[in-house]
């Protein structure tokens, strides 16, 4: 087992070191820059899109807010919570800071690939959308091959990989709140996750639009009441954590380098921006035209990072129990909180992050069928990868916690680095739909996508909407 885990943390090292980190900062700064900070400037125009109600008639179609909280439910869960535990510990708190700088520079990517996504939707069915990286990839490179591979990587990443590093932290949280069996917490993950994916993509957007916002805002509640009840220390954290970003104050062997590597791997693993998996679920939504996904998904990003991953890292610096170069994942979380506002807060947390965790076990099933279905769409398939998530699910609820989390680091790089070779190549198409949209803006018109006019390819699904009414209402 050592030789194994030495040889996952070479192969992490060198993705992380050489392609992963470069890259991702790199391309985001870049789309910061050239679409004048896209992610900033339309915030105002983010919340108007997300409620909007959807340009369908039957009312069955995935709306943006659904859309949302499909890709919410997936990006708020282990790595807000254990995710940000092993960052702090295996990294030192600087590596708060870098996944603060992945989130601001991510949610440029993220708007970029998931504007991608809309662009390059395909039908779903009669009343439902699919696409994502494997997609964009196949009509805007006319590359099958390589978004073959890419659907390969992320059938597995997500389905199978990062839902046993779910179900290994619902394991570990029920386990040590109320001495269940790791074994026991499985059977029973496996037994609910089943009544929700095998009920399709309706039921996982109707379980998260409810779970999600609900769980988020209280755990956001409780983190705000510890930050009141500390105050004054709220200072000293942020300095504490400044400081050691830029290696001011060694807390750990490998000082700065550490706490980047472990800043940005968590980083993206909770907020996913460039890994490719938001865009799935942006893909999913009945909009009028591409860009209002591109916003609404980069402010999720936002969300994610800077707002509950920043509350769970002051959760668990201002309670003073952490020890560094430790790694511990969700009960350092649980009994920081416990030093806080009492026990009762060990089993809040474990009611969170089941419920925060089996939303990001649902949505990240869901990414693997859609990619499934790219390769080849076959039920008999389906049914089989169906299948191999409960048994990951299962796996991942007795497996050890290094084992698992190294190895969803080694299919994220990985990933990450396919889906942003895309992005890259196809950004000149963001710049354009971004162009066209804020040019209907200003003529007081509620956008709509008209990709022949634009002369983009590709694009037959849109060809065969109608938006006719919709390019009549004035925005109000």
């Amino acid at each position: 087992m050592n030789q194994i885990m030495e040889f996952i943390g070479q192969i992490n090292g060198i993705l992380s070191t050489y392609l992963t980190i470069p890259v991702l900062l790199g391309a985001g700064i870049f789309f910061t820059i050239f679409s004048r900070f896209v992610q900033f400037r339309y915030f105002k125009e983010t919340f108007r899109v997300l409620f909007e109600k959807t340009p369908g008639k039957n009312g069955k179609e995935i709306s943006a807010f659904k859309s949302f909280c499909i890709g919410a439910a997936t990006r708020i869960g282990t790595g807000n919570l254990a995710g940000v535990a092993v960052a702090l510990t295996m990294g030192g708190p600087g590596a708060i800071f870098w996944m603060w700088i992945v989130a601001l520079v991510g949610g440029a990517t993220a708007f970029f690939e998931c504007t991608l996504a809309q662009v390059y939707k395909v039908r779903d069915g009669k009343d439902a959308f699919r696409g994502g990286p494997a997609y964009y990839i196949e009509k805007g490179l006319k590359q099958r091959w390589v978004g073959v591979v890419f659907a390969l990587f992320i059938a597995v990443t997500f389905g199978l990989i990062f839902n046993s590093v779910q179900s290994n932290t619902i394991a570990e949280s029920v386990n040590s709140s109320f001495n269940i069996p790791t074994a026991a917490v499985g059977i029973g993950l496996v037994i609910i996750s089943a009544v929700v994916i095998f009920g399709g993509v309706h039921r996982i957007a109707n379980f998260s639009s409810v779970v999600v916002p609900i769980m988020a805002g209280i755990y956001i509640l409780i983190a705000l009441v510890v930050v009141a009840m500390n105050i004054t220390a709220l200072p000293e954290v942020i300095g504490f954590i400044v400081s050691n970003a830029f290696g001011f104050e060694q807390v750990i062997g490998g000082g700065i380098g550490a706490a980047i590597m472990q800043g940005v791997n968590r980083g993206l693993f909770s907020n996913e921006a460039g890994m490719g998996s938001a865009p799935n679920a942006a893909a999913s939504s009945h909009v009028s035209h591409p860009v209002k996904q591109g916003f609404i998904q980069a402010a999720g990003v936002f969300l994610d990072t800077l707002v509950v991953c920043t509350a769970t890292a002051f959760i668990i610096l201002v309670s003073d129990i952490v020890e560094f170069g430790n790694e511990a994942g969700i009960t350092l979380l649980q009994d920081s909180l416990a030093t806080q506002i009492g026990g009762w807060a060990s089993i809040f947390i474990t009611i969170a992050i089941f419920l925060f965790a089996f939303s990001s076990i649902a949505g990240s099933y869901y990414y693997g069928e859609k990619n499934i279905e790219f390769i080849r769409n076959n039920p008999k398939a389906i049914f089989i990868y169906r299948l191999a998530t409960l048994g990951m699910v299962m796996f991942g609820a007795v497996a050890s916690l290094d084992l698992v989390w190294a190895l969803a680091d080694v299919f994220m790089g990985l990933m990450t680095v396919i889906n942003m070779y895309a992005v890259i190549r196809l950004s000149k198409i963001v710049f354009h739909v971004l162009s066209d949209y804020m040019e209907q803006r200003k003529a007081n018109k509620d956008p709509v996508f008209e990709p022949s006019r634009l002369g983009i390819s590709g694009t037959e699904t849109w060809e065969n909407l109608n938006f006719e009414e919709e390019k009549k209402k004035k925005v109000v």
